[in-house]
């Protein structure tokens, strides 16, 4: 059996927009690609490490323990074998607290890439390929999460592109969400669970094709 470990944030945790609630495992991209790829003949098991509100290497000033960058290491120890890391990070970059741009964010995920190729896996096992997800743009924030997520846009507006350059000066492979998915009329930022549907079809088309590479 193959493992991917999918790391992200609330987008890939699954939470409903404008709620506290989280949508069920089969329901959220990460299980629907599993069950889309199992579907498919391949053994494949999906671990998700998703935590709302994470970043790639930045701190959240309020709530601790959302920087990406610490702990990553271990985790790709504690989840090996791994087949796969799907890395889709950068929209918690963009909170009002942040004064961060594209550029910055795309650097973040960079740092991600570069730690979990010499992370102290035990010998004999495969250092995981990395699949870097642009999240989708965010829309125009609405609700409770406005006031975290004012100018977000603007700052997160070249992020695929950024991340695109980034992937391809690591030698990653790389795709781009918002060209199949679009955030939520309801609060700008997260997936309705339709468009979670249809990135799980999508992503799990990408991986299939470079589990068989």
């Amino acid at each position: 059996m193959q493992q991917i470990l999918v790391y992200s944030d609330s987008l890939s945790w699954g939470i409903v927009p404008s709620t506290r609630k989280r949508l069920a495992f089969l329901e959220r991209w990460p299980g629907a690609m599993e069950d889309r790829l199992v579907r498919a003949g391949l053994s494949v098991r999906v671990i998700e490490d998703c935590l709302n509100g994470r970043r790639t290497v930045w701190e959240d000033p309020f709530k601790p323990g959302r920087n990406g960058l610490t702990g990553l290491q271990q985790r790709i120890e504690i989840h090996s074998p791994l087949a796969l890391v799907v890395l889709m990070l950068g929209t918690n970059d963009f909170q009002s607290m942040h004064d961060v741009n594209a550029w910055h964010s795309a650097q973040g995920s960079a740092a991600l890439v570069r730690a979990v190729r010499p992370a102290p896996i035990e010998p004999g096992m495969p250092v995981p390929p990395v699949l870097i997800v642009a999240p989708p743009a965010v829309g125009t924030p609405r609700g409770v999460i406005a006031p975290k997520f004012a100018g977000a846009a603007a700052k997160g507006e070249q992020l695929a592109a950024e991340l695109e350059q980034v992937a391809t000066e690591l030698g990653c492979a790389y795709f781009d969400a918002g060209k199949v998915v679009t955030t939520s009329m309801i609060d700008g930022v997260h997936l309705d669970p339709d468009q979670h549907l249809v990135l799980a079809t999508a992503l799990a088309q990408r991986v299939a094709q470079l589990l068989d590479g």
